[in-house]
């Protein structure tokens, strides 16, 4: 059996495939909406009827079943397609990294680190890295990279796992970091991670703006 990319004509059938693949999870979101909905109702009529407990509870589960199942494949519709960014210059980064924490960073040094960015955008791709690290510090810095200012995020203590988590794909939350990254990188940026660590690199526009 031939490798599936070992010609170009394997490659372009695996973007065919990709992009059908998205349009299937679309459709199937939207099924999944409409079971929501006659979950919801059945639901409805328990409560008002005095429905058993056990009946009630496993209308609960079912119904957060499907939303989680719907968010999924929402944020796998969303990866499917190309990152659309409406950036704006002289956006603060420490202004949505701490958006994105809900909290000020741990230490961020005085220096201005502004960019042209999205940022709503970035400021969900921060929130779906944080919220899977479980992480004790985080740390924004300006540097100079290859002769660019950038901006450095940094989660220090992070758990990350075996592997690489933005490209593993096992499940919802990986998906999200999947996602993050893919913006991440729609911005010009990279990312880079140990076992404890894991840094973002943003670029930034220079102090002379």
């Amino acid at each position: 059996m031939k490798s599936l990319m070992s010609e170009t004509d394997d490659a372009a059938a695996l973007q065919d495939l990709g992009r059908a693949s998205v349009q299937i999870v679309h459709d199937l979101k939207n099924q999944l909406n409409g079971l929501k909905l006659y979950a919801t109702f059945l639901r409805k009529r328990l409560e008002k009827t005095e429905g058993r407990a056990d009946e009630l509870e496993t209308v609960a589960k079912l119904l957060a079943g499907l939303e989680r199942a719907a968010a999924d494949m929402t944020i796998l519709v969303r990866y499917g397609r190309r990152v659309e960014l409406r950036r704006a210059p002289h956006i603060d980064l420490r202004r949505i990294l701490a958006a994105a924490l809900e909290r000020e960073p741990a230490a961020t040094d005085e220096d201005t680190c502004c960019g042209e960015i999205d940022q709503a955008a970035l400021t969900d791709a921060l929130k779906q890295i944080n919220a899977g690290l479980n992480t004790a510090e985080v740390n924004l810095r300006r540097a100079e990279l290859h002769g660019a200012p950038v901006g450095i995020i940094e989660w220090r203590n992070a758990q990350t796992g075996a592997g690489d988590p933005f490209n593993s794909f096992a499940g919802g939350q990986s998906l999200r970091l999947a996602l993050a990254a893919k913006t991440i990188r729609a911005h010009g940026g990279t990312i880079e991670h140990d076992a404890r660590t894991v840094r973002v690199y943003i670029p930034l526009e220079s102090n002379d703006k």
